[in-house]
C-alpha cells in the first residue's frame, strides 16, 4: 500500500506473542488437573481465588432463587436481548440448511447441519462480571441444537460464590450445568471432565490472557471457538461525524482493560483532532477513566488518510475486532470492508448495543487481526457440515472408475485401485489396461 497517510497519535506499546512463563504456567496446569483431577482443580481455585466451596456446582435451588435476587430492571433489559439474540440466532439457523443435488448423472451429493453434542462456556468474571456473555455462549449454542451446555465462571473477588446475576444470566439462557471454577482450572475442567463438568467436545468464551492460552493448549483434544485477546474498536469517520459520539465509542472500548486498542481512523485532519480533544474532556469524566486512559495512552491511535480508499485499507491491514463507520456514504464503506469481526455503521449503531446482545449480533469476535481469516461466534461454530455421497447408476461408476483407477496407480496405492476396479467390473466395464 502507498502509505500516504499520517499520524495524529501514535501508541507506546504493541502487544506481541504470548509470553514463554504464561505458556509454562497454562501447561504446567493442564498436566496437574489432568493427573490429579479435582484435588488439583481445588488446590488452584483455593491458590487464585480463595474459593473453596464443598461442591464447585451451583445448586438447582440456588439458580431457581436468581431470578428473584437481581433486580427487575435488569431482568427486563436482559429478556429484551435475550429476545434479539435468539431471533438473529435463529436466522443464522435458517440458511444453514441441510441439501441434496445430483452434481452429475448418477452420483448425488449433499450435506448435513449437525450440532456439536456437548460445549464447555466460560463466562469471565474478572474486572467486570460481563453477564452478557451466557447470551453468546449459551443460548446461541442452544438455538443451534447443542444437547448440553456446561458453563463455568469464577467467583467474585475475595472468594464470596458467583454473582446471582451470572446465576440468573446462565440458567436463562439455558445452560445445563453451572460451576463456580474460573481460569485454566475452568478450561481443563470441562475438556478433561471433571466431577461432571464434562468431558465436552468444545470450550468457547472469552477470559484473560491464561484463559486464552488454555484454549490455545487445548485446541485438538477439543474445539475452541477462537482465541479472544484484548477487547478493540476502531472508528473510520470524516467530517459528517459527531465527535463527541466517536470519542465516547473509542473509550467505551478502552474500558475493558489497560491493553485495549482503540483506532481513530478519518479523512479529515479537523475532524481527528476534534476528537482527540473530546476524548481528553470525556476522559476525566468516567468512572473508569484510569483504566481507558492507560489504554488510549498506551494503546490509543489516530491516524489521518488522504482518501476514504487509503482509509479503506489501513482498516482492512488493522483487521479490528469491532468496527464503526461514522461517514457521508456509510453504504460505500460497507460495500468495500472486508476484514473486521462485527461492522456498526451510522453514528446510531454503537459498540454497547451489541454488547449487550440488544441488537441479537454476537460479541465473541476475532482479535489481532485475526479478523483477515475468521469470523466471529455464531450458530455456525456449533455446527458440523458433514457431507455424504451415493451413485446410483452403473452408468456413473464406468464413467468415474476408469480415472480413478489411473490416478491410484500414478499413488501407487494398489488398494485403492482395486476397490475402484472390482466396482467397475461390476458394473459390467472393463479395467484399463497398464501402460
Amino acid at each position: 500500500m502507498d502509505e500516504s497517510w499520517t499520524y495524529l497519535k501514535q501508541p507506546l506499546r504493541a502487544d506481541g506473542p504470548v509470553e514463554p512463563a504464561v505458556a509454562q504456567r497454562v501447561s504446567e496446569m493442564l498436566l496437574d488437573i489432568e493427573r490429579d483431577g479435582i484435588d488439583a482443580i481445588r488446590r488452584y481455585s483455593r491458590e487464585l481465588d480463595g474459593w473453596d466451596p464443598p461442591d464447585f456446582a451451583i445448586s438447582d435451588a440456588e439458580i431457581a432463587r436468581a431470578p428473584d435476587v437481581v433486580e427487575p430492571a435488569f431482568r427486563a433489559a436482559f429478556e429484551q436481548a435475550m429476545d434479539g439474540v435468539r431471533a438473529f440466532a435463529e436466522l443464522q439457523r435458517s440458511t444453514l440448511v441441510d441439501a441434496e443435488w445430483e452434481a452429475q448423472p448418477g452420483v448425488i451429493v449433499g450435506q448435513r447441519q449437525v450440532p456439536i453434542e456437548r460445549v464447555g462456556s466460560y463466562l469471565p468474571g474478572g474486572r467486570y462480571p460481563l453477564v452478557s456473555s451466557p447470551l453468546m455462549s449459551v443460548l446461541v449454542p442452544k438455538v443451534a441444537g447443542v444437547d448440553r451446555v456446561i458453563t463455568c465462571t469464577p467467583p467474585s473477588p475475595g472468594g464470596k460464590g458467583v454473582d446471582p446475576a451470572m446465576i440468573y444470566a446462565a440458567g436463562a439462557c439455558g445452560a445445563d450445568a453451572i460451576f463456580a471454577v474460573g481460569g485454566v482450572p475452568a478450561l481443563a475442567g470441562m475438556a478433561f471432565g471433571i466431577e461432571g463438568m464434562g468431558p465436552v467436545d468444545m470450550v468457547c468464551g472469552a477470559g484473560n490472557q491464561f484463559v486464552a492460552e488454555a484454549k490455545r493448549q487445548l485446541y485438538g483434544r477439543v474445539g475452541i471457538d477462537l482465541l479472544a485477546g484484548p477487547s478493540e474498536v476502531a472508528v473510520i469517520c470524516d467530517d459528517a461525524c459527531d465527535p463527541e459520539l466517536v470519542a465516547a465509542d473509542l473509550l467505551a472500548q478502552a474500558e475493558h482493560g489497560p491493553n485495549s486498542p482503540a483506532f481513530l481512523i478519518t479523512t479529515d485532519a479537523r475532524v481527528g483532532d476534534a476528537v482527540l480533544a473530546e476524548v481528553e474532556r470525556q476522559l476525566p469524566l468516567l468512572r473508569t477513566h484510569e483504566t481507558a486512559a492507560a489504554a488510549w495512552r498506551d494503546y490509543g491511535v489516530a491516524v489521518v488518510c488522504a482518501t476514504r480508499e487509503e482509509a479503506v485499507a489501513v482498516s482492512d491491514q488493522i483487521a479490528c475486532e469491532h468496527l464503526e463507520v461514522h461517514t457521508a456514504d456509510d453504504a460505500w464503506y460497507h460495500a468495500r470492508l472486508r476484514n473486521y469481526g462485527s461492522l456498526f455503521l451510522g453514528s446510531r449503531a454503537t459498540v454497547a448495543y451489541s454488547d449487550k446482545g440488544m441488537t441479537g449480533t454476537n460479541h465473541t469476535l476475532p482479535t489481532r487481526r485475526s479478523a483477515r481469516y475468521t469470523g466471529g461466534l455464531s450458530v455456525a461454530k456449533f455446527l458440523k457440515t458433514l457431507t455424504f455421497q451415493r451413485l446410483t447408476s452403473d452408468e456413473a461408476t464406468l464413467r468415474i472408475a476408469p480415472a480413478v483407477v489411473h490416478f491410484d496407480r500414478m499413488d501407487r496405492l494398489h488398494g485403492h485401485e482395486l476397490t475402484a476396479a472390482k466396482r467397475l467390473e461390476r458394473a459390467g466395464g472393463t479395467v484399463p489396461p497398464e501402460e
